[in-house]
């Protein structure tokens, strides 16, 4: 069985091949299995474009085989509670007549370009703050004064006043503290999670009220007009969320600074909501001998796809529609072909395939020897491919 590192040089190769003059289709030589494991170890959404826009037999390929929805799925597993995909505002958009095989074929090709669009925006799209405003906080010192709200500014004094939140004093150091943020959207990609342990400089010693360490948890509201309508402030409505992913606890220093938790892998908020769980209390109170934990500042690095992309969650299934704005500011669309006017008519099958031998070879368990390529001019024949495919 070919390795992904193997099937990708292959597959260069012979994207490679295509500005070399006639060629023969591989597609038609190889058996349909083998050609799915070759495409499908492509993990650069821009490779799958350009391969669906070499002919027609490649764009039926790619489209029946849902290689993009599959390369969204490697990229964020969450997608698979996705039920339906849904076009707005495409003027290209046909009613589905007709027989059930050309509605399955609709089909296809719109979660085709859904998926094409998305996997591109997941790679092209701006990485920046991703807070909205700040919902709620599991307990509070002292409301307003301390309240949640003060974790989005990221001063440390404002207005002649520390700002920060609070929680209530403990007896137990154990015992956990949670805060929850609404997100810029409700379908967020997140990188990382920053948070900065409140330095009461006022008080003696200038102790810092970190926590020993922190875990968050991404979901979504289980009615967002609930949600939206209630302030919450200082109650702690955990029965209203569903969370879908729970991150590894991650230890928290004490000391007042902007610390950094990376995410192992970015992970995608369906819904817009993050609790952070901060767990365990490591500073007692000189005044009272209670544990707290205080917080001056949170900030969540992420990529909005909204408005390009939004979702509709059905309860209880957890199920959600994906929804793609084609004319929405911001949308990146990819170089898709149109229609197949736009595509190669076909492969010149007179090509002489001397080179294409190595990566037969490969196909067939041979050792193949690849230092004859240079693989910069293969990144220089995609892009040249590109635009013979899209001429």
């Amino acid at each position: 069985m070919l390795s992904c590192f193997e099937a990708r040089r292959g597959t260069r190769v012979l994207l490679k091949s295509l500005d070399m003059g006639p060629c023969m289709d591989f597609l038609n030589w190889l058996d349909p299995d083998m050609s799915l494991q070759v495409l499908t170890c492509l993990d650069d959404p821009t490779d799958l474009v350009r391969i669906s826009s070499v002919s027609r037999s490649w764009r039926h390929f790619v489209i029946e085989n849902g290689l993009c929805k599959k390369l969204c799925l490697r990229m964020f597993p969450q997608l698979s509670r996705v039920a339906q995909v849904i076009e707005i505002n495409n003027p290209d958009t046909k009613a589905e007549v007709g027989s059930s095989n050309s509605k399955e074929l609709e089909t296809l090709e719109r979660e085709h370009r859904v998926y094409a669009f998305l996997a591109c925006g997941f790679t092209s799209f701006n990485v920046g703050d991703s807070i909205k405003r700040a919902l709620s906080a599991s307990s509070t010192d002292n409301f307003p004064e301390e309240s949640i709200h003060n974790t989005l500014e990221p001063r440390d004094v404002v207005g002649r006043r520390a700002s920060y939140w609070s929680s209530k004093g403990q007896s137990d150091p154990a015992v956990p503290e949670m805060l929850i943020y609404k997100l810029v959207s409700d379908f967020v990609v997140i990188n990382e999670i920053n948070i900065q342990p409140f330095k009461a400089y006022f008080q003696l010693g200038e102790p810092i009220y970190s926590a020993k360490a922190v875990r968050f948890r991404i979901g979504h509201a289980k009615s967002p007009m609930d949600v939206e309508s209630d302030p919450m402030g200082e109650s702690f409505p955990e029965d209203k969320f569903i969370w879908t992913y729970s991150s590894q606890v991650f230890p928290m220093t004490q000391e007042n600074i902007l610390q950094t938790f990376k995410l192992p892998e970015p992970v995608l908020c369906i819904g817009g909501f993050l609790q952070i769980e901060l767990l365990g209390r490591v500073q007692r109170q000189e005044m009272d001998g209670l544990f707290y934990i205080c917080v001056s500042h949170v900030q969540v690095k992420g990529k909005s796809l909204s408005p390009a992309f939004g979702v509709e969650i059905h309860e209880p299934s957890g199920q959600f529609v994906l929804k793609n704005n084609m004319q929405a500011k911001g949308n990146i669309q990819p170089s898709l072909p149109e229609n197949d006017s736009n595509v190669n008519a076909d492969l010149d099958m007179e090509r002489d395939i001397r080179d294409m031998l190595p990566f037969v070879n490969m196909l067939q368990g041979n050792v193949a020897d690849f230092d004859e390529f240079e693989w910069n001019d293969v990144e220089e024949g995609m892009d040249e491919v590109h635009g013979r495919g899209n001429g």
